[in-house]
């Protein structure tokens, strides 16, 4: 009998993975969680007086089009998101300061591969008037592996670009080279996802030989890809730098031990939050993220206090990092609106109440303090903001070198 079915056609594109497939990859993704369940055991609660040091490491992306990570806004847009962010910001939480006097700040850690001048320019206005410092951010390796050669040269174009033309980044005194910190695009540092938005295995080995001071990527969202399984934490990066993903181990910053591997890890808080009053109604994942279903409140203070994340020995410090994309205008009541402001005033007014000491860092003046910690210094860790990576105080260069893209000459 003849088969009178006709012959499926091959549209070339491979086929999607079945749902146990899919399910099983993305409970592989939570690697993180036997030695988080460790750590619970382990790791004691912090107890007493206790200073709270906080950055925020703004995903800053003016260019946003929230949903489609491939798109951008038009420039006329990206402009006008960026003055109304510059003017209202420093209105909105201006009231509530911390320990010395300082208000709540972002680092901007703004996209190598989305540079325009004139939005830097205006950015490091803001900055300069004490609302926050730039950093480095990078998105690649998305459509296709990207080559390393040039994600050094990226980086190193964009560094000199901060440096030159905006009188950003920091020095280490002796030392005349650019130093930044760094987020990954996607969360895939180091080719952590499996070749996915990366491509580049020896990332960590660029970042070091460009200037990197300290990643400030992790965590990602719990069961993602990049997550890797050690979690809050601040650690020095694990050996060889070449080697693909070598942060997913590393010796933990100590007191008495200054740190020697760069760049440092510098994780947020990742958590599990069993709240009765979740969506779900069994409870949620903590990773640190400031976002609209996410808000900041004092719930998720105590967890970030719980994570313990600190220098070994000095259990008094305590650092967290959180994240947000402040250019998102579906998160701006989290970031800079009513919620952040309730917010801010619990955080500031009732810390004594809760026997804390509040103090508002940049990812540099973070990263100084940690590193302090390390060298034994004791007392109050607001004296470290600027203990070893210090912000270049001359202007801007005059000049720029012909063959950079990035950087031009001042007009």
């Amino acid at each position: 009998m003849a088969n009178n079915k006709k012959p499926r056609k091959n549209s070339g594109a491979p086929a999607r993975p079945g749902f146990r497939t899919r399910l099983l990859r993305k409970l592989s993704y939570g690697r993180w969680l036997p030695s988080y369940a460790w750590q619970r055991i382990t790791r004691s609660s912090p107890r007493g007086k206790l200073h709270l040091i906080f950055a925020l490491a703004d995903h800053f992306e003016p260019a946003i089009v929230p949903g489609d990570g491939q798109a951008r806004a038009p420039l006329f847009e990206q402009e006008s998101r960026l003055e109304r962010w510059c003017l209202e910001y420093p209105q909105s939480v201006e009231a509530w300061r911390d320990h010395e006097g300082r208000a709540f700040v972002h680092t901007y850690f703004y996209p190598a591969e989305q540079y325009n001048r004139g939005l830097l320019d205006r950015l490091a206005e803001h900055c300069h008037r004490g609302w926050g410092e730039i950093e480095i951010h990078l998105h690649h390796g998305v459509e296709s592996p990207t080559d390393p050669e040039h994600t050094r040269e990226q980086l190193a174009n964009f560094r000199d670009a901060l440096a030159l033309n905006h009188g950003s980044l920091c020095f280490v005194e002796g030392s005349s080279q650019p130093r930044y910190a760094f987020v990954h695009g996607n969360f895939a540092l180091a080719n952590s996802a499996g070749g996915r938005a990366c491509g580049v295995d020896a990332e960590m080995q660029i970042l070091a030989d460009t200037g990197c001071y300290a990643d400030f990527t992790l965590p990602t969202s719990a069961l993602h890809p990049a997550q890797i399984g050690k979690v809050n934490s601040l650690y020095e990066c694990g050996l060889p730098l070449a080697s693909r993903a070598p942060h997913r181990q590393g010796r933990d910053l100590q007191v008495g031990r200054s740190p020697r591997i760069f760049p440092l890890m510098v994780q947020g808080p990742l958590m599990l939050d069993f709240d009765r009053h979740a969506r779900n109604g069994i409870g949620r994942f903590e990773n640190a993220a400031l976002t609209a279903a996410n808000p900041p409140s004092l719930r998720r203070l105590q967890l970030w206090k719980k994570a313990a994340i600190m220098v070994q020995d000095r259990p008094d410090w305590i650092f967290i990092k959180l994240h947000c994309h402040g250019m998102d205008p579906g998160d701006r009541e989290a970031v800079s609106g009513g919620t952040m402001r309730r917010f801010l005033s619990e955080l500031v007014d009732e810390a004594s109440e809760r026997q804390e000491v509040i103090h508002f860092v940049q990812a540099r003046e973070m990263v100084n303090i940690m590193w302090a910690a390390c060298d034994g210094r004791e007392g109050d860790p607001g004296d470290y903001r600027d203990y070893r990576l210090r912000l270049a105080r001359e202007s801007p260069a005059e000049h720029g070198r012909a063959e950079n893209p990035y950087v031009k000459v001042r007009g």
